[in-house]
């Protein structure tokens, strides 16, 4: 059976979808599963077990030259691309107009269908094109984990039954890594790295510097190293801002493609992170993890069923005290 998996964007709803190809090789061996999403996210998906195909699309910059050559260029070899080979089945798993786009592109076989979400969910964008484009729109809860949603439309829309939700997520990131490429050194200088992920696409999302420099500190004086990870400029600066008061038991890491950057997570022993997609791989990868959110929403987005894996929720923010109790909870449980 073909099957198309369409979610675009953006790196944290990408992870938290991760566990739909797992599900359906589980249920279904020789499932040929390909996966459509923003080119910049692709590399993440070489680290997945199981797909056959990932088709990459550059909808966020075309849309902002649809006028030129180039993307007129670009937009016909993407189509060429995704219409490939037919498919038996199409689930849109983002449930946007442009998703809603690309799964009216793809080619279906002669009893193929389209499927979508029916309904928005709390919390979640939704635009109704992708109910309409669809030939099975599937009814969901309102109130529902995004890592859940994606398993369960995925389930129904190919008949899996509940026990292919149900059973703990499986995000297919079996990475074999015990030593960082990019700083070996760090694992000779002490026994335990912790990775900061501080840095996301949301100002509102952030945690002061300050505190991560305490924290930092705290960690350090209980022998851990320091490992700061960042994606644009900006965040760099904060790495290194950072780094500059952690002093030699601190590591910047340079900027990194996704498929090299889950590497070098997976070489830690341990990760804290603002809610931002890089540590939704953390949380994937399944190392002991504290998220920090300003708002209540890890209910929705937040690490699921693990002991070692917790968020911690205060407004304005959490408290340095706060963080570290959770990580020293999710150190005692390993």
């Amino acid at each position: 059976m073909k099957i198309l998996l369409v979610k675009l964007s953006s790196l944290g709803d990408v992870v938290h979808t991760l566990p739909v190809v797992q599900d359906i090789l589980a249920a279904m061996p020789d499932a040929h599963i390909d996966w459509v999403l923003e080119k910049s996210f692709a590399p993440l998906l070489t680290q997945v077990q199981g797909l056959a195909r990932i088709i990459p699309c550059e909808l966020r910059r075309w849309r902002k030259s649809w006028w030129t050559e180039q993307t007129r260029t670009e937009w016909r070899a993407f189509k060429a691309d995704l219409q490939t080979h037919p498919y038996d089945a199409v689930i849109d798993l983002q449930g946007l107009t442009k998703s809603a786009l690309v799964s009216r592109l793809a080619r279906l076989s002669r009893q193929g269908q389209r499927y979508a979400m029916a309904n928005q969910t709390d919390g979640s964008g939704y635009e109704a094109p992708t109910r309409w484009a669809a030939d099975v729109a599937i009814a969901l809860k309102p109130h529902v984990h995004a890592v859940a949603r994606a398993r369960r439309v995925a389930a129904i829309a190919l008949g899996l039954g509940v026990q292919a939700f149900k059973k703990s997520p499986d995000y297919g990131l079996n990475i074999s890594q015990s030593q960082s490429n990019i700083a070996p050194e760090a694992p000779e200088k002490v026994a335990k790295r912790i990775v900061f992920m501080h840095g996301t696409s949301r100002q509102d999302k952030t945690w002061p510097l300050a505190h991560w420099v305490e924290l930092g500190q705290r960690l350090i004086a209980s022998g851990h190293h320091i490992t700061l990870v960042h994606g644009s400029a900006a965040e760099l600066l904060s790495s290194q801002a950072i780094a500059a008061q952690l002093g030699d038991q601190s590591t910047v890491l340079p900027l990194l493609s996704l498929d090299v950057l889950t590497q070098e997570l997976a070489a830690c022993q341990g990760a804290i992170g603002v809610d931002s997609g890089v540590s939704h791989i953390a949380v994937a990868l399944g190392l002991p993890h504290v998220q920090i959110y300003n708002f209540d929403t890890a209910w929705r987005t937040g690490p699921l069923g693990r002991a070692d894996q917790v968020s911690v929720f205060a407004q304005p923010r959490p408290t340095v005290g706060a963080v570290w109790r959770a990580w020293l909870a999710c150190e005692s449980a390993v």
